[in-house]
Formats: C-alpha cells, structure tokens, sequence
C-alpha cells in the first residue's frame, strides 16, 4: 500500500471511490459524473481548496482515503486539523490500511504544528467507533455538533 496526497488527475478515482463513500451513508442517486467530477476538482484544486486528500493505494488503485483541513483557533492560537473523512473499500478493510492513514494523519498533524486532530463518526457508525476504539481513541464527550442545511438558511 502507498500512501501519497491526491493530484488533479485523481478526480476521476476520487470520485470513484466518493461514491462509494456516499453508497455507504445510502445515498442512492448522483448528479451525472461529468457534474461530480468538476465539483471534486474545483472544491479540492481551485482557487481556495476545501481540503486536502490523502490517498491509499494498492497497485496503482486508489482504494481509501482520508479528507482534511486545518481548523483555527484551537487552544490557545493554535490550529487542529479537521478529519472530514476516513474511507477504506470494503475490499480493503481489515488489513491495516485506516491505521495507516490515522497514523499519517496525525504526522500531518504534527508537522504542521497542529495541538490535535478531531473529527467525529455518525452515532450509528458502530463499526468506525470500533475502529478507533482499536486506537486507544475515546470519544469525546465535551462538545455538541450542530449541522445546518443551507437549502434552509436563508441570510
């Protein structure tokens, strides 16, 4: 397995496995690919990318990663590094492959000077829970997410 951060010309294999992803939470139904593949590139190479991506693969197949940014402040006047996604295929899982991004992660983390990595997993998620448990992580029990729809917020 290699471990290395998406270029532009992974849109194509992002997207891939971004469906996969989105599978997984039940989504059923996708925008047409050419549409999903221009959002993909403009979102993580435009301008002002959202986030960074860093890919898992194995035989030149892209088959996992794990989507982050880096959030501030954090304490103090630090900044902590936001993991939005962990996804591994499920032909992939069991073999090391999320530890090794976690492990990743976290010397991004480190190197960029971040005090910590956060992220969160759905409460019905039990299998992402396990996984971290694995790690030596507990949940935190300090905050409260909230999530907003845009499509209900109207400035």
């Amino acid at each position: 397995m290699k471990l290395r951060h998406a270029v532009q010309g992974d849109v194509p294999a992002l997207v891939d496995l971004l469906e996969e992803l989105d599978q997984f939470y039940g989504v059923t139904e996708f925008p047409p690919l050419k549409e999903r593949e221009r959002q993909v590139a403009a979102l993580l190479f435009g301008p002002m990318p959202a986030a960074r991506v860093l890919l898992a693969e194995d035989n030149g197949h892209v088959v996992g990663l794990a989507s982050y940014s880096r959030l501030w402040p954090a304490a103090g006047v630090t900044a902590s590094l936001y993991l939005k996604e962990l996804y591994v295929r499920r032909s992939h899982r069991r073999q090391g492959l999320g530890r090794q991004l976690m492990r990743e992660i976290c010397s991004i983390a480190y190197d960029s000077g971040c005090s910590r990595v956060e992220w969160t997993t759905d409460r019905d998620n039990t299998e992402a829970q396990a996984f971290y448990r694995r790690l030596g992580v507990l949940a935190a029990t300090t905050k409260v997410m909230y999530r907003l729809d845009c499509a209900g917020f109207r400035p």
